[in-house]
């Protein structure tokens, strides 16, 4: 048995899930726009440029969360996934991720984005196994607005994943090759220790590395 890593915005979708959902909270009037707008845009750049701190934008972001119960947030979460992620989940990203799972492999979403966000996703694209930054919740299972441990990001990919196959009796090594499909320098870190990293819709930054380091290089969509 292989494993098969994956990355989830703009690896897997054409587009950045959490973004989105900021975006989405906006059209429904569930945050002051304008401010929001900025703040989530300001996030995104920083993102882009490879600068933003992830306890900062996670908790911007979760604390949005917080303001609305959970009842309010499921059904915002079904609009969302209808009407924005599904009709994103394209072909060429369910059958890299089925190639994978018929083979055997064992197939784990690693994202930066916290599970509110994407636990659905995944199930819509039939993975099991999640990665992801974990909101804390209170009793009634409502994010508090604070994240639990590290961010699930940079350097952070590589704790997460270490401790999730620990936790299974498994490490890195125990699998003859290792995959990991993302589309930012920012997860350089694990691409750098997997047997088998593969730049996939590349930004520019990461495509000079891979190309630097003579890492595949694929596009299941143009986005």
């Amino acid at each position: 048995m292989n494993l098969a890593l994956f990355d989830l915005d703009h690896t897997l979708l054409p587009l950045d899930s959490d973004y989105e959902w900021g975006q989405f909270l906006t059209r429904c009037g569930a945050v002051e726009p304008e401010e929001f707008a900025r703040r989530n845009a300001a996030f995104y750049a920083q993102y882009e440029a490879g600068t933003l701190d992830p306890v900062e934008y996670l908790e911007f972001a979760l604390s949005t969360l917080a303001q609305f119960s959970r009842k309010q947030l499921d059904e915002w979460q079904l609009t969302y996934m209808r009407d924005v992620i599904e009709p994103k989940i394209l072909p060429a990203a369910r059958a890299l991720v089925k190639k994978h799972q018929d083979a055997g492999d064992l197939v784990v979403i690693v994202t930066a984005t916290n599970r509110f966000v994407t636990a659905p996703i995944a199930r819509a694209l039939d993975v099991e196994h999640l990665i992801a930054a974990e909101p804390e919740l209170d009793v009634d299972g409502c994010p508090t607005g604070k994240l639990i441990g590290e961010p699930t990001s940079g350097k952070g990919k590589i704790t997460h994943t270490n401790a999730w196959l620990a936790a299974r009796g498994l490490s890195l090594k125990d699998f003859e090759r290792s995959y990991f499909y993302s589309d930012s320098q920012n997860d350089i870190p694990l691409l750098s220790i997997v047997t088998d990293p593969v730049a996939t819709n590349p930004n520019a930054l990461l495509t000079a590395h891979a190309q630097a380091h003579g890492w595949p290089i694929i596009r299941l969509f143009n986005d």
